[in-house]
């Protein structure tokens, strides 16, 4: 298996030996030898699902398992499972289990389960990826700024997007030619709606800049409407099984082209994942 692969069993395996204590993203993703900002992006196109989701639901899996053997109180396995009060675990166990905790204990009570993720060897791919490798200047970008948490970013960013894009003054400031990624702390990173920085025109009122250094990226050239599925292939796919190069910095572009005025879906878009030599 691939130094990737091996490292994000080595984190699935840390998390499901440690779901009854305290766990935190920095920890889990040391395991994979990854940082923070990409082992969420990463773990988020492989599984569906963010690292809080998974580990949230093996708990309350597990949790039922419990309640369901009789042995033991609701209070005891709330606080086992990281839970500050009865009411906070009943309220998630209901959503997960569709029964309260109490009602887990009645006999032929139906249960969900949850397994653990385990990396199995399977065949992929065979299919074409179109992506260039290129050297790139240094670049400063100017933006609007909001931060996301992993957890709920797939569903969040696209609301930025539409409220700056209705704002016809914001919009106005800010073309949005670029999407920046970039690491902010832990389970947070920034996100900017950007434009490449014109120091003539100066940093307009609400924007800030963030330059990034000169090196070497990978492109991947896409349509809008094939945006997502190519973001996901570019970390499932081509990143696995890339030999000659590995993660760069943690930040990562989308650059938006001039919208396609017959189709919007048709808009040309490229990603940029910035990459290193591997020695």
């Amino acid at each position: 298996m691939s130094t990737m692969v091996e490292g994000i069993q080595n984190a699935l395996t840390y998390m499901e030996e440690n779901l009854a204590q305290e766990l935190s993203i920095k920890d889990i993703a040391e395991k994979a030898y990854m940082s923070e900002f990409y082992f969420q992006r990463i773990f988020g196109a492989l599984c569906g699902f963010s690292v809080g989701e998974y580990i949230r639901n093996r708990r309350l899996a597990l949790a039922a398992q419990e309640l369901a053997a009789a042995e033991s109180k609701v209070i005891d396995v709330a606080i086992k499972y990281g839970y500050d009060s009865p009411d906070s675990f009943t309220r998630a166990f209901t959503r997960f289990h569709g029964i309260t905790p109490s009602a887990a204990r009645e006999k032929g009570a139906k249960l969900r389960d949850f397994a653990p993720l385990r990396i199995s060897i399977s065949l992929t791919g065979g299919t074409t990826m179109e992506y260039k490798i290129v050297e790139k200047a240094a670049i400063t970008l100017v933006g609007r700024k909001r931060v996301f948490n992993s957890d709920t970013s797939y569903q969040e960013i696209p609301k930025f997007w539409t409220e700056h894009m209705q704002d016809k003054e914001a919009s106005a400031k800010v073309c949005g030619m670029f999407g920046l990624c970039i690491d902010s702390h832990g389970s947070e990173f920034d996100y900017l709606i950007a434009d490449e920085y014109q120091p003539e025109k100066g940093v307009p009122e609400g924007c800030e800049t963030r330059t990034l250094p000169a090196g070497t990226w990978a492109v991947f050239p896409c349509k809008l409407k094939t945006l997502q599925e190519t973001n996901t292939k570019m970390w499932k796919e081509w990143l696995p099984n890339c030999r000659e190069y590995k993660l760069g910095s943690n930040y990562n572009i989308e650059m938006y082209g001039v919208p396609c005025k017959e189709d919007p879906r048709e808009s040309y878009v490229e990603l940029w994942l910035p990459i290193v030599k591997v020695n």
